[in-house]
């Protein structure tokens, strides 16, 4: 049964929505925030580029981001507001790195709060159905940039109330009656905005109404009250520098079309407008940004699609421009003389004020280049500027003051990925690992790309060799300065090995004459002074690294082994049989024995790598315990013990390490059966706190160190290898895609270094090159050694295959081994010219191989691979419509049948239709098809030709628009524009499709999936989740007839597609191997999983997620109930048979006393519950 569900994120939202720029960490800080609809990310900028500091859900969607200064204050504060007319002040807490909420928020009885309900408004569904010419430059800014309507609310409160702040924020305790409505929504979605002087908050939530909150003389917000404003149709609001009260400029449409700018001033006392110093009437038809200039010249600008003009009381100049959309601008100066615009189509220009002293006497423009289309543009410093994309990759660019070869201005220094929107996906399986591959649309326009997404590192072979029994490798370098590793030493049994590249840079055998190569190596290490450290079982040998011969050696006591070894640059520690510890220290030539310690019993493992300020030597080192199962801390060289930590259970440590990520030092231990126990680590004491253990294997697992673009990682070998890696000063842990290995060292030979070069992925226009750095690993596996390169140390990898175009549909075909895609191009001209493609791409190369273009106004809406009966080919389905601009809905479209033949696309057959075809199903050796209102099925017919042709069957009508069906056996699940989710049959021997069921909620939908044979999945434009049940039991028709709301959930994100599968392998020893998954993708760029869970399994998870919410509270104490509370125009309800995987699976980064406080309510272990977490992570 899959009621009860799980809803987590394997990727978080990339589109980035507002960024700002200012000193918020510390007043010598100067910091770049980042929103990502429900994410905030705060940088702070270095010589060495952005420096993440904090990444942060919010319990809502931000609409408004903004940094300001309050009078006395020495930094700057956050301003957000939500769409649901939720808002906070933030500051930053330096002692504690974290956000804390500044300001507590008077109100009164005569006070009007508005909650903000997001609807979106539904052109023809971009991204998810049919784009049409008439809405051509709304289409995607209508999802991306939330056109929103709202809902308003009166609280009456008998007495001057105040919100008190809680620890870590306010609840404005917007909710109540939604059904007193008053005003009507604004179309241009919520404006928050700042008065330069701090002296109130602006927010224009509905037509007709400002909202005013004041700030006193203390930077304190005030109550808050309305003003009515006379225009309605507004389209930007911005607050004027330089005026001695607070002056608003608003930009607004009028009954005939025709734009205008008027001036008010906001009268705080009289509470309410006086009319402003100046306003300019008809302005350019398309002018629809204002950018407010700062002193001295003070006034706006007003940018349109034809002319960009500046007007203040005194000066009006205008320049004519280039056809364009402006998107997003960004002050370069903090005079205001200049500005950078970034339009539809990717351009970057340059806006001058010339002047003459403080008079402005005009425009200039000039193009810089071209960059990602922005949506937000934020100027950093020193000609370094950060580009927001909401529809590709947002950038750091460097503005040169000389121009390329190509006459650009603009160099991309980093790219920022973003797979939003993600139009829709599918999951393939294309290495054959048994492990879901997404393959997303992804981006608009020209930043239209593919994205292909995989759980995991992978490990790219470019070398390897057949040896069996490896039982360690040790890299090593001929000059302790050489960038190169020189030699790799492979251990056996009862022999080493030693490997070097040869000339032609292939692995072949060597010698290092003072090496013993007739026993098996315990450990090798370079050392200073030009020296290489062997040891084996009897000896330590010192060996000079250029003339490989012997230097010094030292020899295990008479009677006694060495059993295990470690060793750095400059100290040596061993273990031999009954305890005995002894550590040496390596000279010019020299090893000497420094310390001796008796243990009371057997040592299992040691460590001493350097995570000190000498990278060449330990103060501490780390000791794994055979009989007491602990691990032991001692300092150096003295070997005192320091701290004592027992494991407990009757495993023993396998491996022990000493590193440190992102300036915190960690002890990590392995132990025997797979679990790692990772620690914090004191350098000074020696202390040990804030324990974790994690599974990571069911096998022994061996620690070792690498690195990557100058970062270091932890590679564990075992069954299941993860790499150990740091993101926000927390631990992750990404797998491997490699099936089992037992050792890895580094290999940066100067054939496979860790090297930087350029890819140019695939030479098709419009394709940029791409910088990629390597590691290189030699690897132990299965009885080979391979040497390979590593991909970039991140939880999901994501390959870009840039297409210059819009892919807005894709299909997967096994049998040609290849994808085929519904595209569309636009060309940057002066008619803005379309066209649409099905194209065939290549499944391992993802190279274009065949096209087949469509006809003018012809849109591509379906695609699907499949085969009929009687008939053994299978074909590509693609469904189409023509959008014509002078119908609302397409009365036009067509069927085509594709097959692939010698890599090209054939047409077999066409069906013309009566509307748009925007959805295709295979269904019982026939094909399905959603027709404007129609449900239709066609039957694959042979004609007397031999040829094939569609021939209707039956079909169904009694829908607004079908948009997404879905098919099980004999039932279709259709998800309407308006009429939320029906329930279909089709009936054999009728040849017939009836209603069975339908859920009579006015639900918009966006996607829909069956989860199983009675249970229904719906995502709808409210950004909501929800399940209906069949009900087969039912004791009459109306029962029967009626599909139960089973399950709710706001999930914050406009969903375009539901897929079955999984992004991770599924092993039949885990916990969550049997549990079925959907995977979704968004708007935002958000890759999230639906699991179903067993019912035992989700009562005990909602009373561990009924906990976290009372440990962890929302940033600016947004409530988390209340954000995933299902929300739409008609109810505020809480969800229902859904759980927040985000929420439950943050329990692993709590301190160990949260997670105590939390262990103890829950009644079970600490271990126990980060065992059943971790189980969860694995599902994604």
């Amino acid at each position: 049964m899959s009621v009860w569900n799980y809803v987590v994120t394997a990727h978080k939202p990339t589109n980035v929505t507002h960024s700002c720029v200012g000193n918020f960490t510390s007043p010598q800080e100067l910091n770049l925030i980042v929103a990502k609809c429900t994410r905030i990310e705060i940088n702070l900028l270095t010589p060495q580029g952005l420096q993440p500091m904090l990444d942060v859900p919010i319990y809502g969607r931000i609409a408004t981001l903004e940094l300001f200064r309050p009078h006395g204050e020495a930094q700057d504060f956050l301003f957000i507001a939500t769409e649901r007319y939720k808002f906070c002040v933030l500051q930053w807490d330096a002692e504690s790195s974290e956000l804390i909420t500044r300001f507590k928020l008077k109100m009164s009885n005569d006070i009007l709060l508005i909650e903000l309900i997001v609807t979106k408004i539904f052109k023809v569904q971009l991204l998810n159905t049919l784009p049409s010419p008439h809405i051509k430059d709304e289409l995607l800014s209508d999802l991306l940039c939330s056109s929103t309507s709202m809902k308003l609310i009166w609280h009456n409160y008998s007495a001057t109330q105040q919100v008190l702040v809680e620890d870590i924020g306010f609840n404005l305790g917007a909710m109540g009656d939604v059904s007193d409505r008053i005003g009507r929504p604004t179309d241009n979605g919520q404006i928050g905005i700042i008065d330069p002087d701090c002296r109130l908050i602006g927010l224009h939530l509905y037509d007709g109404l400002f909202k005013v909150i004041p700030f006193d003389n203390k930077g304190q917000l005030k109550e808050a009250f309305n003003i009515r404003l006379e225009e309605l149709q507004v389209l930007d609001i911005k607050f004027l520098y330089g005026c001695s009260k607070p002056t608003i400029v608003v930009l607004y449409q009028d009954n005939k079309d025709a734009r205008h700018v008027k001036t008010y001033e906001v009268a705080l006392k009289d509470k309410d407008f006086i009319e402003g110093p100046w306003s300019q009437n008809n302005l350019d038809n398309g002018a629809d940004l204002l950018i407010p200039v700062p002193p001295p010249f003070c006034g706006v600008l007003i940018i349109g699609e034809e002319t960009i003009v500046y007007c203040s009381a005194n000066v009006f100049r205008a320049i004519p421009i280039r056809p364009s959309i402006t998107k997003a601008y960004g002050r370069v100066d903090a005079d205001g003389s200049r500005y950078l615009l970034g339009d539809h189509a990717g351009l970057l220009h340059l806006l001058v004020i010339t002047h003459e002293k403080e008079k402005v006497t005009g425009l200039k423009i000039e193009l810089l280049g071209e960059t990602s289309v922005a949506s937000t543009i934020s100027y950093l410093d020193n000609a370094f500027v950060f580009i927001g994309s909401s529809y590709g990759d947002s950038q750091l660019v460097k503005l040169n003051l000389q121009p390329d070869a190509k006459g650009s201005y603009v160099e991309v220094l980093d790219r920022f990925v973003n797979l939003g929107p993600i139009a829709d996906f599918c999951v393939v399986d294309l290495e054959r690992q048994g492990q879901g591959q997404v393959v997303t649309c992804s981006g608009a326009y020209k930043d239209g790309s593919l994205r292909i997404v995989r759980n995991g590192i992978g490990i790219n072979e470019q070398a390897s060799v057949e040896l069996q029994g490896i039982k360690g490798m040790w890299s090593l370098r001929s000059l302790t300065d050489d960038p190169f590793d020189t030699f790799l030493v492979v251990s056996f049994i009862s022999e080493t090995r030693i490997l070097a590249m040869n000339i032609e840079d292939e692995l072949e055998e060597t010698e290092i004459e003072g090496f013993c190569s007739q026993v098996q190596t315990l450990f090798c290490h370079c050392a200073v002074f030009n020296q290489l450290v062997q040891v084996t079982s009897s000896s330590v040998r010192l060996v000079g690294s250029t003339t490989r011969e012997l230097r010094q050696e030292w020899n295990a006591p008479s009677g006694f082994s060495i059993n295990v070894a470690t060793a750095n640059a400059t100290q040596v520690l061993l273990a031999t049989g009954g305890g005995h510890l002894v550590y040496l220290e390596i000279g010019d030539g020299t090893l000497t024995q420094a310390k001796h310690a008796q243990l009371e019993c057997e040592i299992s493992c040691l460590d001493i790598n350097p995570i000190g300020e000498n990278p060449s030597c330990s103060q501490l080192a780390a000791v794994g315990m055979w009989t007491d199962i602990s691990v032991r801390i001692f300092s150096l060289p003295d070997l005192n013990l320091i701290t004592k930590e027992p494991l407990g259970g009757e495993i023993i440590p396998r491996s022990v390490l000493l590193c440190s990520f992102e300036g915190i030092s960690y002890l990590l231990c392995a132990l025997g059966d797979g679990h790692l126990l990772n620690f914090q680590l004191n350098l000074s004491t020696g202390e040990l706190k804030d324990r974790k253990k994690v599974s990571l294997g069911t096998q022994p697992i061996t620690l070792r160190t690498f690195s990557s673009k100058n970062t270091t990682h932890v590679f564990a070998a075992s069954d299941r290898p993860t790499v150990i890696y740091s993101s926000n000063k927390k631990l992750l842990y990404s797998n491997v895609n490699l099936k089992e290995v037992s050792h890895m060292c580094p290999f940066n030979s100067a054939a496979f270094p860790d090297r930087t070069e350029w890819d140019d992925n695939f030479t098709r226009p419009g394709m940029a090159w791409h910088e990629k750095e390597y590691c290189s690993l030699a690897i132990a596996k299965e009885g080979e050694l391979s040497i390979g390169t590593i991909d970039d140390i991140q939880k999901l990898h994501i390959r870009s295959i840039p297409l210059g175009e819009q892919a807005r549909r894709i299909c997967h075909q096994e049998q040609s081994r290849t994808f085929a895609i519904c595209s569309l191009k636009t060309h940057s001209n002066a008619e803005e010219s379309e066209m649409n493609f099905i194209r065939l791409l290549d499944d391992q190369t993802f190279e274009f191989i065949s096209t087949y273009p469509l006809d003018t106004f012809e849109y591509g809406c379906s695609i699907l691979s499949c085969s009929f009966s009687d008939d053994s080919n299978v074909y590509y389905c693609v469904g189409t419509a023509y959008v014509l601009p002078e119908e609302n809905e397409p009365t036009k479209g067509r069927i085509l049948v594709f097959i692939v033949e010698d890599g090209k696309l054939q047409l077999i057959a066409e069906k013309e239709t009566k509307g748009a075809v925007y959805s295709l199903n295979a269904f019982n050796g026939k094909l399905l098809a959603a027709i404007n209102q129609k449900i239709q099925l066609y039957k694959w017919m042979l004609r007397d030709d031999g040829t094939h042709e569609l021939q209707s069957e039956c079909g169904h009508h009694g829908h607004i628009l079908a948009l997404y069906v879905q098919t099980r056996g004999d039932f279709i699940v259709v998800g309407d524009l308006m009429k939320s989710i029906s329930l279909l049959i089709y009936k054999h021997e009728e040849g017939a499709i009836e209603e069975r069921a339908r859920d009579y909620n006015a639900n918009w939908m966006s996607a829909v999936e069956i989860l199983d044979d009675d249970i229904y999945l719906g995502a709808e434009n409210n950004f909501n989740l929800f399940t209906v049940r069949k009900n087969s039991e039912g004791a009459t028709d109306e029962e029967r007839g009626r599909l139960e709301v089973v399950g709710e959930y706001h999930l914050g994100e406009f969903v375009n597609r539901f897929r079955h599968g999984s992004l991770v392998m599924r092993l039949p020893d885990s916990d969550v191997g049997q549990i079925p998954t959907v995977i979704f993708g968004t708007v935002n760029g958000v890759i999230g999983v639906i699991a179903s869970l067993p019912h035992e399994q989700y009562v005990f998870l909602e009373k561990l997620q009924s906990n976290l919410r009372k440990v962890i509270k929302g940033v600016g104490g947004l409530s988390h109930e209340q954000w995933r509370s299902f929300n739409n125009e008609k109810k505020t309800v809480d969800a229902k048979n859904f759980l927040d995987g985000d929420l439950i699976e943050s329990f692993l980064d709590l301190s160990r006393s949260r997670m105590d406080e939390i262990s103890k309510a829950m009644e079970i272990s600490v271990e126990e519950l980060c065992k059943r977490v971790e189980e969860l992570t694995r599902l994604h």
